[in-house]
């Protein structure tokens, strides 16, 4: 990273299993193999948001280089992802990570009843739009939806979309433990821990 400061507007690449798999002309069921049965992936380089990982698109385009058969990168498919999420910026450790959220962590931040309340204020246009769709799944940078707050709260009728601070100084510096910081494991691997 060549600056601490960023504009707002600037996001780190990232990817999800889907854009990992285009990445490697594969289909995301392998992305998943990768993880459960060869070891050759895991989470070191992703973080995981709403029970999803979520890999630095700077790990993914080296990954093919480390695996035991090398595999060859879809160079017109890094370009595509590089564009589509510019401006960005590429960052080597998760940790250089800024706070990110996804569904699950902002239901747990505006203390909603559930995700369909989020889902309304976002079909509405009252949320602002996700700063990223990867895997079909909406992810926001945490501080300009946490600036927008106050318009969130001055509109709502019976939800006061007010912030839990706990959870929000979670996110903030990375120890947010509650719903979706975990991937839950489904069919054959639920009785596997995963993180």
């Amino acid at each position: 990273m060549a600056s601490e400061e960023r504009p707002a507007a600037r996001k780190p690449y990232l990817v999800g299993g889907a854009e990992f798999a285009a990445l490697y002309d594969v289909k995301r069921l392998q992305v998943s193999q990768w993880i459960s049965r060869d070891h050759t992936l895991d989470y070191r380089y992703a973080k995981i948001i709403s029970g999803s990982p979520y890999w630095l698109l700077q790990f993914a385009r080296q990954f093919g280089e480390t695996t035991p058969r090398p595999r060859q990168l879809n160079e017109t498919e890094l370009a595509r992802l590089v564009k589509e999420q510019s401006p960005g910026y590429w960052v080597g450790e998760v940790e250089q990570l800024p706070p990110l959220a996804g569904q699950a962590e902002l239901v747990a931040l505006f203390q909603l009843p559930s995700g369909a309340l989020l889902r309304k204020a976002m079909g509405t246009g009252r949320l602002r739009p996700a700063d990223y769709t990867l895997s079909g799944s909406p992810i926001w940078l945490l501080e300009p939806v946490v600036e927008d707050a106050p318009a969130l709260q001055a509109g709502a009728r019976g939800v006061e979309w007010a912030i839990n601070e706990k959870v929000l100084a979670a996110l903030r510096d990375g120890s947010y433990d509650g719903p979706g910081a975990r991937i839950v494991p489904r069919g054959r691997a639920a009785g596997k821990s995963t993180k």
